[in-house]
């Protein structure tokens, strides 16, 4: 439970694009973790200068720092685990190692390696820490988005923002990437359902993977004093969520200790009238509790749910059907297929539509689980599947609706 607390909750992501002409583009966000839910603070494009993120940003927040463009060298070789000074020269021959800063993402059978030299990015490291904002973690190109294309809007096996151009194979390990400076996405991005601008893409990737770097396979660059900066914040936190769990047991101890002693005299005579109750309380209630199940058990078999008519339900989120949507199937509390398995007994998911359908297009899919989202009956809308056939030229969808 209090493994929430250790983990950074806010941060911001820097994306650095540095030309060759020397003009450099810096795209920034915010991400802030709430109630278990990640969601953005503030976004910013198109800046000149580091300097004017303090514009933008609190200082002293936690910064996951993104470099690109000149200066960065990637190079695409077959899987490596480890890059060292032993097999470096298959991505930089004749270069000392120790001069830059590495990154090796891998991707199935490769490994696409990243370098910059330790001078070029520690001049960006030392100018956002003189800005008084905490840098935690480096990496270099776009590989950090591997953590957020599910969260996207990419149904394809070609990935293209903001001048990257990747290419995936059906597992969806990356084949290649280039970079080709008027290559920009053929459609609006979102994260979910949030419109993102693409130049967002990679800073938000940087900041996701900064937040959730317990819980995921972070691509990084290793900056030794980077590291021990994250170390430090991580232990940090813990340290003061250990300090104020033990003062809060010390301050419940002595407040249930007070109360226990200031009553116990006064309550002797009545806890032995309690207990004799509590006793024939006890048998009532096992019978009644027994009575009870035994009714929810006929009532559950029998589908009963508070007569809510389910043909009215339909027919309100059929009316909302975007005209460029077909319905294929409708299903009305559908059958949970992994529980029936288990149990040897048809188990079915209660409160629960699930709709198959096709479109050409996602957006209208997307449009239309907004509109379901407006009625009050509707708890959560999921949209489980989106598969595009290009023989058919139409994509199939399904949607779960819980009410």
């Amino acid at each position: 439970m209090l493994e929430q607390y250790y983990a950074i909750n806010k941060a911001i992501g820097v994306s650095i694009n540095a030309g060759s002409d020397g003009t450099v583009a810096i795209s920034a966000c915010s991400v802030v973790i709430q109630n278990k839910q990640l969601s953005f603070e503030k976004k910013i494009t198109d800046l000149l200068k580091t300097e004017d993120l303090t514009k933008h940003f609190p200082v002293n927040m936690p910064l996951a720092l993104n470099l690109s463009g000149k200066g960065i060298l990637h190079k695409q070789i077959e899987k490596t685990e480890e890059i060292n000074a032993a097999n470096f020269s298959k991505v930089l021959p004749n270069a000392n190692p120790d001069d830059f800063y590495i990154q090796n993402f891998i991707s199935g059978d490769q490994s696409f390696v990243s370098v910059i030299r330790k001078a070029d990015a520690d001049k960006w490291i030392n100018e956002l820490t003189q800005s008084g904002f905490v840098p935690l973690m480096l990496s270099l190109g776009p590989f950090p988005v591997q953590n957020i294309i599910s969260q996207l809007n990419i149904y394809d096996s070609q990935v293209i923002f903001n001048g990257n151009i990747i290419q995936r194979d059906n597992q969806s390990n990356w084949i290649s990437y280039h970079y080709d400076p008027s290559a920009l996405s053929p459609f609006a991005l979102k994260v979910e359902l949030e419109n993102i601008d693409e130049k967002l893409i990679v800073p938000y990737a940087s900041a996701f993977q900064l937040v959730l770097a317990s819980k995921l396979d972070v691509t990084k660059a290793h900056v030794e004093s980077l590291e021990k900066a994250f170390i430090q914040k991580i232990s940090g936190n813990k340290l003061k969520v250990n300090a104020f769990v033990i003062l809060a047991v010390f301050f419940i101890l002595l407040l249930v200790n007070f109360i226990f002693f200031s009553w116990l005299d006064s309550s002797n005579s009545q806890l032995a009238a309690r207990v004799s109750r509590s006793a024939q309380s006890t048998t009532d209630v096992d019978s009644i509790n027994k009575q009870i199940k035994q009714k929810e058990g006929l009532l559950h078999n029998l589908g009963w749910e508070a007569g809510i008519n389910k043909s009215a339900l339909i027919d309100q989120i059929a009316v909302m059907l975007p005209p460029e949507l077909t319905w294929k199937e409708v299903a009305i509390d559908p059958i949970d297929l992994p529980s029936t398995r288990i149990q040897k007994s048809l188990v079915f998911y209660n409160r629960q539509i699930r709709v198959t359908g096709n479109s050409q297009k996602i957006i209208p899919v997307n449009e239309w689980i907004a509109r379901i989202k407006t009625k009050a009956w509707v708890k959560n809308v999921q949209l489980e599947n989106y598969t595009f056939n290009n023989e058919l030229d139409n994509g199939q969808f399904t949607i779960t609706i819980n009410y």
